[in-house]
């Protein structure tokens, strides 16, 4: 039998924990809520653009954002509900595993292994949906919500600081004077410390395989060196492409610059990575690594502060989720409370203003950032593009922020959006043999502690629901 519909079948056995709530219907009339859903489809950039003429009273609003947060929960217990009915059928298979360890033959402990490793694969999956994934999905459509009721009068305001020349007040304000206003002084003391920081990372099997095509190396050099010209980074930027597949990049202390092949897979235009790299530089000019590593009080410093940094810079929790939703490995270990990290979403809002302006000072579209974050908010996969999120501020403020200081900026009469540069290199990049996944920390580094799964002949975990599938089908009712 496949071991799928095994532990399927094991599962139908073991009652409910919780009962699962019907979908909740909308708490009004079918037209305005019609109207509701076409508002919630658009992008963040159609909704700046169309948000003062949808004419939604704040009552039907407020109805309509608490049936997203109702929604959203009873999406939530149902998988909290899956999550609980694996990890007790694991459990009870490995405490028959342990108890009939002396009669079973290998046939029979290697059945019994590979199904708790399904199990497993399972659980994890269901923890990362009900942790990360549905909040962040429901989390967007309310910042949506939020956007149609508030961007008008914000709209307004913005118009009023652009005739009065209040903008010019604004912190980092003097764009004219880029790379040379003082941000994050002493950036090139950090060189030596993100160098340990990487080093740390590759000796605990922190880090996936380098990807080393030299035409994708030779495109993404130049892109980032060029924002990097055009930015506050005194320190030189050092890339590195890594062979994932899951949609992250991360900067460390003294220029360190990594991007996943799955980032690169998921931008559709030169402005959308241009936004994403010059977000990246703009954390390792404003020195937020050096800041993260003076703030945390814990041991290890070197190794706690990359392992942040892998999961913090652009909202990944990324190499830690990843394992465990491909393999359903517990215990890595990689997320950290960035509150107790004293971590502030500050952070992300500076990232985000001084990215924009290295964008825009480069040439590029700087509305590219804002297409690429409603690309991994509303189109790309769940399991590959929830990543991207799990960081403050909320989306409605990210986004709010970030069109605010696009607005700011003096205008230009052409951008740079997309490149037959850019088609080279994703034509390239599909002829690439694709990674099977990423290094299992252990497996390759002998003196690491292995935090793998035994090495068996198991059939690859079918898992319940995949990384395209839509909201409608993720959170109908068990």
């Amino acid at each position: 039998m496949n071991l799928a519909v095994t532990c399927v079948l094991a599962l139908a056995a073991i009652p409910l924990l919780k009962a699962n709530p019907p979908m909740r219907e909308p708490p009004s009339n079918p037209a305005v809520e019609h109207a509701f859903d076409e508002a919630l489809r658009q992008s963040y950039e159609q909704l700046f653009a169309t948000a003062a003429g949808l004419e939604f009273s704040k009552p039907q609003i407020e109805r309509r954002r608490k049936f997203e947060g109702q929604a959203g929960g009873d999406c939530r217990e149902k998988f909290k509900t899956l999550e609980k009915r694996f990890e007790n059928r694991g459990s009870d298979l490995e405490k028959d595993l342990k108890r009939r360890t002396r009669s079973l033959s290998d046939t029979e402990r290697s059945g019994i292994r590979c199904e708790i490793l399904e199990c497993r694969a399972r659980r994890a999956q269901a923890d990362h949906f009900q942790s990360t994934v549905i909040p962040n999905a429901y989390a967007n459509r309310i910042a949506k919500l939020t956007l149609i009721e508030e961007w008008p009068a914000e709209e307004l305001r913005i118009a009023e600081a652009l005739r009065s020349g209040e903008y010019r007040n604004r912190r980092w304000a003097d764009v004219k004077d880029i790379g040379f206003r003082g941000v994050g002084d002493g950036q090139e003391k950090d060189i030596k410390k993100g160098s340990e920081a990487i080093e740390e990372m590759r000796r605990n099997g922190m880090l996936p395989r380098t990807l080393t095509d030299s035409e994708v190396t030779s495109y993404v050099n130049g892109l980032a060196e060029t924002i990097a010209a055009h930015s506050d980074l005194r320190a030189p930027v050092k890339v590195t492409l890594l062979d994932s597949p899951e949609v992250n990049a991360f900067a460390l202390p003294g220029g360190f610059l990594f991007i996943n092949r799955g980032l690169l897979e998921a931008v559709e235009s030169d402005s959308q990575l241009a936004g994403v790299i010059a977000h990246e530089i703009s954390h390792a000019a404003a020195r937020h690594g050096h800041r993260l590593m003076r703030r945390a009080t814990i041991a290890s410093i070197f190794y706690q502060a990359a392992q942040v940094a892998a999961l913090v810079f652009t909202g990944g929790a990324g190499i830690g989720t990843y394992y465990a939703m491909q393999y359903g490995f517990y215990g890595l270990g990689l997320v950290l409370s960035l509150d107790l990290l004293g971590v502030s979403r500050d952070f992300e809002l500076e990232a985000d203003q001084l990215g924009i302006q290295y964008a825009w000072n480069a040439g590029y579209d700087p509305r590219g950032f804002i297409q690429f974050f409603d690309r991994m908010a509303t189109r790309e996969g769940y399991i590959r593009g929830a990543s991207w999120f799990r960081t403050h501020p909320p989306f409605y403020e990210r986004m709010v922020h970030s069109e605010r200081e696009i607005r700011f900026l003096p205008p230009r009469e052409q951008w740079m959006v997309r490149t037959t540069a850019f088609d080279a290199m994703r034509d390239r990049l599909r002829t690439l043999p694709v990674p099977k996944g990423p290094p299992v920390p252990g497996r390759t580094h002998g003196k690491t502690p292995s935090l793998s799964a035994p090495s068996l002949d198991c059939p690859k975990p079918k898992l319940d629901y995949s990384d395209n599938d839509p909201l409608e089908k993720l959170c109908a009712p068990l």
